[in-house]
Order: structure tokens, then C-alpha cells, then sequence
């Protein structure tokens, strides 16, 4: 007899899932009956937020939906700012979670069952894209088919299969014939369609704005070379164009240099991108605003309404869009005054009172070790920075938490779930505050031996929201923690610990670490690398 159990992990392994992430519990052990004769590789976390924040990391670096199984309860609850975060940055989640079955489940006051959570799917419900739930084990192959579909069927986030714990051990209905998830969905409004092409045809000054949403699209280069347009990556984007491509304008349109090129273009294609503050007014200077035409591009038509009007709303998929436009757009001289603009904005941005130079020498260590390194950033001093100043050759090479939820902790095991992903060297970058949210998670990758260093910007407490406060003459001292010895932790974990006390001192230390067999702690200690003002975001330099 296979059981439900079994038949779940069976259909992972048949959907191309390599690795999952969670923590056994009485709730969820027939999953790990299924898993010992698979070839999935389970990584067992020290904590459900652990695993969830791995999962993410492990999407973010494959483009494959990342998998955590989670108990009922808690260990669903645990997981939940995990899982906000991947539906604010739209990376596929899968998480496979177990339920009491309705008999033990009371109205708050609680009948005492373990785990008893009084609506569990409810919660789930507010939390993800989309939510099944399997009740008969007969039905196992088409929940789970459905689950994975949602992938490519709609804006990715994180898709939640809920089983009864009655449920995991019954026997599962025959096995169905592998389906392939279907191709995104087609069909644009035709109508919509010749309106945006027309737009692109006429447009004098164009410019490409790129966001998470195209991710995996090929010819983003080849568009913007035919459309001779300045393009900006945002966050999410980094890499889709390669910074060294003559067209590519780097910064942030959080910046006022980016902002102006963006506003003395007749037509702005957004592709992929909801405008989100953290995108687009990250420094909270004001919202933001175009003079000329705006035309986006989403397969979510909510996004579509998102912070800003359009023009030309068309919802569909980025990589057909751009099929379609280069299909029909005539080649264009190459333009010198586009050169002109993409010139002076990137010598702007490197006079913007927010490009420092102190972050810039830091970045250039850290892509000096290696090139086409994965580096994960958390709500931390340089990840703010980062957002504007770390340019990337290759997608997938920069993600951080600072976008769309903003959490704390994430790095460090984001970047260790990026490391089970992908052959290309990883590396954590988190402060010494968010780095005590998730500490704990080094013995997991100690465990799996993943060679990943955990840069920690050491500055002995919550400074940026310490300026946050004095800039609205509120009194700091809440912000004021002391940390670790971050080299006894290392020791505790049997980890390498490294000092640099400069950024070239960096980029050896970060050279001997991804040829280590676990972890190893590189402590930045702030006052060594930064020796002018920094931060004090809100309306000042």
C-alpha cells in the first residue's frame, strides 16, 4: 500500500523537486516514510522560519518553486513571516503542511489537541497565492498537480497544500500519468496589444524598466538594443541586463538621478514590476511619478493597479510581450544621444548624495573574491546601499529582504537555501542584529556542509532605525544592543571566524571560505570600513 505520505513525496520527485526543507513532527511522519527510498534530500532546519527562508532562497537562485513541510500549529505559525515574505517578492513557495482533521478542532477556547489551531486554512488563506486542501487521499495526484499548475498560471508566490493528519497514512488513489505544468497562460488582449506596439513604434525616447516579473525572460538585451532605450534594473531585476551592456543605467528609481531619466522619457515600459516603495522610494523622499507615457506589462492584473496609473495596462506574460514587440518592432539606428543619457545618469548616480564610496569599495571586494557570486542580503547598513550600488552581470545574483515584506534574520538562511540551488560560490550579508534572529541555522548548514560565508556587518546595534529616530528627535537608546563574540559562535559550531580589517583583506578571507567545508563567520566591523557619514536616510544625505 502506498500512502498518502509516500504519494506526495513521489509526486515531488516526479515534478523535478530536489530538496525540502523542514523539521519532523508527529504530524508529518508519513511524509518521511516517502522520503527514504527518494532522491530528495531533506534539510532538516533549526527552526520552521529557518525553512522557510531556505525554500525561498533556494527558488530565488533556480527559479524552481523552493519546498518546506511544516507541521500543523506551530510549526505552520513559525513559518508564516517566511512565507509573507516570498508573497511580497512573488517567489514560488511550495509548503506542504499538516491539519487536524475537523473533529479536533474547537472554537477558541481550545480543546487541548496538540497543535490545534482554530482555523488554520483561514490563516493560510491571507498569507498565500493559492491554498488547497486535501481531505480524501484518493485525490492526492490531482491536488497536488493542481498545486504545482498554479505556478504557471498565475503571479508566483507561495501555493499551500494542506493534509489532515487523519489523512497522511490512508492509502493514496492510483497514480495518474505526470502532467507537465502548462506553459504561462496566453492571451493578451489583442486590442490592448496594438495600443502598446503602436506606442513602442511612435515612442522618440523610450525607456525599459524591469522588474522580479522577468525574471527567466531571454531577450531583454536583444529589446532593448531594437528599442535603443536606457533600461533599469530594479532590485529584483538586477542582472536581467547585464551592467556592462552599454544600455544599462544601473542605480535605483529610488534615486533622483534614475528618476529624472525615467521622467524625460516619452514612454516608460514597466515590465514585470508593481512599483513598490522599496523599489521605487526606498529613501521616502516622495511617491513616484512620470510626465510621459507609462505602459505595463504584468500577468497579475491586480499588480497592474498597483501605486501608479498606466497609461497602456496590458496583463499577459513578460517573455510573450517581449516576443511579440520584437516580432514587429523595426531595427533602430543606434542613437548617440541615447548613449548621451545613459552616460550622464550613470555619472549621476555616482554623485547622488546616497552613493558612498566607503560601500562602494566594500562591493568591489565582495565581487572581486568572485564575480558570479549569489549574494544575499538582509534589512541591514549595506543592503540599503546595495539597492543602488551593487550591480550584478547575471540574473539571479543579488536578492535581498529589504524589498516588499522587509524581515530580519533572512540571510543567512536564505543564502544557505541558495547554496543547496545553484554551483555558484553564495554568500550571506546581514548585520549583527538580524543576524541573532537566525543564528541558530548555522548548525544546519555545518550539517550539510555548505561552504557559505556569513558576512555580518558588525555595528553593535539597529542603526538604521537609531537614524530613523534621531531624524524625528526621538530618543535612541531602544536600538542600542550588544552582540555576540561572533568568534566564540563560530568556535561553537566548529566554524572557521575571520576579521578582515579591509576590503582587500576581504576578498582573501572570502577566497579561503568558499573553499572551506561549512560555513565561516567574516565579522565587518563597521568603524574599519566606513570612514564618512552614512545612512540617515529620511531627506538626508
Amino acid at each position: 500500500m502506498t500512502t498518502c505520505g509516500e504519494r506526495i513525496v513521489e509526486i515531488l520527485e516526479q515534478r523535478g523537486v530536489d530538496t525540502v526543507f523542514g523539521i519532523p513532527g508527529n504530524h508529518t511522519l508519513e511524509l518521511y516514510r516517502g522520503l527514504r527510498d527518494s532522491g530528495i534530500n531533506h534539510i532538516t532546519t533549526r527552526h520552521e522560519q529557518g525553512a522557510g527562508f531556505m525554500a525561498d532562497g533556494y527558488a530565488r537562485a533556480s527559479g524552481k518553486p523552493g519546498v518546506c513541510f511544516l507541521i500543523s500549529g506551530p510549526g505552520f505559525l513559525n513559518a508564516a513571516t517566511a512565507i509573507s515574505q516570498a508573497a511580497a517578492d512573488s517567489v514560488p513557495l511550495l509548503i506542504i503542511a499538516s491539519a487536524n482533521p475537523p473533529a479536533n478542532v474547537h472554537t477558541p477556547p481550545a480543546g487541548g489537541r496538540l497543535h490545534e489551531l482554530p482555523d488554520q486554512f483561514a490563516t493560510a488563506q491571507t498569507l498565500c497565492q493559492a491554498c488547497f486542501k486535501l481531505t480524501d487521499p484518493t485525490e492526492t495526484d490531482a491536488v497536488l498537480t493542481a498545486a504545482f499548475h498554479m505556478f504557471a498560471a498565475q503571479r508566483p508566490g507561495p501555493v499551500y497544500v494542506e493534509v489532515g493528519t487523519d489523512v497522511f497514512g490512508q492509502q493514496a488513489g492510483p497514480s495518474q500519468t505526470h502532467t507537465p505544468a502548462p506553459a504561462t497562460p496566453s492571451g493578451m488582449d489583442q486590442d490592448t496589444l496594438q495600443e502598446a506596439l503602436q506606442a513602442i513604434i511612435q515612442s522618440k525616447q523610450p525607456a525599459l524598466l524591469l522588474g522580479g516579473g522577468a525574471q527567466g525572460c531571454k531577450r531583454l538585451a536583444t529589446l532593448a538594443e531594437r528599442l535603443q532605450a536606457p533600461v533599469v534594473n530594479t532590485v529584483n531585476a538586477k542582472g536581467l541586463v547585464p551592467t556592462s551592456h552599454p544600455l544599462s543605467v544601473g542605480g535605483s528609481p529610488s534615486l533622483d538621478s534614475v528618476r529624472s531619466l525615467l521622467e524625460d522619457s516619452d514612454l516608460v515600459i514597466a515590465l514585470g514590476t508593481e512599483f513598490g516603495e522599496t523599489d521605487f522610494d526606498l529613501l521616502m523622499s516622495e511617491p513616484f511619478q512620470l510626465h510621459g507615457q507609462l505602459l505595463r506589462v504584468d500577468i497579475d492584473a491586480q499588480a497592474l493597479q498597483h501605486n501608479i496609473e498606466a497609461d497602456i495596462s496590458l496583463q499577459g506574460s513578460v517573455h510573450e510581450f517581449v516576443d511579440q514587440v520584437l516580432n514587429v518592432l523595426p531595427e533602430r539606428n543606434p542613437a548617440a544621444d541615447v548613449q548621451t543619457r545613459v552616460a550622464q545618469t550613470r555619472q549621476a548616480i555616482q554623485s547622488e548624495p546616497h552613493y558612498h564610496q566607503d560601500f562602494a569599495a566594500f562591493f568591489a571586494a565582495l565581487q572581486a573574491a568572485a564575480p558570479n557570486a549569489v549574494l544575499v542580503g538582509d534589512s541591514t547598513r549595506p543592503t540599503y546601499y546595495a539597492t543602488w550600488m551593487y550591480e550584478c552581470e547575471q540574473p539571479r545574483s543579488y536578492f535581498h529582504s529589504v524589498s516588499g515584506f522587509g524581515t530580519l534574520g533572512y540571510a543567512i538562511p536564505a543564502a544557505f537555501g541558495a547554496a543547496c540551488a545553484t554551483e555558484r560560490p553564495v554568500a550571506a550579508l546581514i548585520g549583527d542584529g538580524g543576524a541573532q534572529f537566525s543564528l541558530t541555522e548555522l548548525a544546519t548548514a555545518a550539517d550539510q556542509k555548505l561552504a557559505v560565508p556569513v558576512v555580518v556587518w558588525s555595528n553593535t546595534g539597529y542603526e538604521e532605525i537609531a537614524n530613523s529616530l534621531a531624524a524625528r528627535s526621538i530618543d535612541t537608546a531602544s536600538t542600542v544592543i550588544s552582540a555576540p563574540d561572533f568568534q566564540h559562535i563560530a568556535r561553537s559550531y566548529q566554524l572557521e571566524y575571520h576579521a578582515p580589517s579591509s576590503p582587500a583583506e576581504l576578498s582573501e578571507v572570502l577566497k579561503t571560505a568558499w573553499q572551506a567545508e561549512q560555513p565561516t563567520i567574516i565579522e565587518v566591523k563597521q568603524q574599519k570600513f566606513v570612514t564618512s557619514s552614512s545612512g540617515e536616510w529620511y531627506g538626508t544625505p
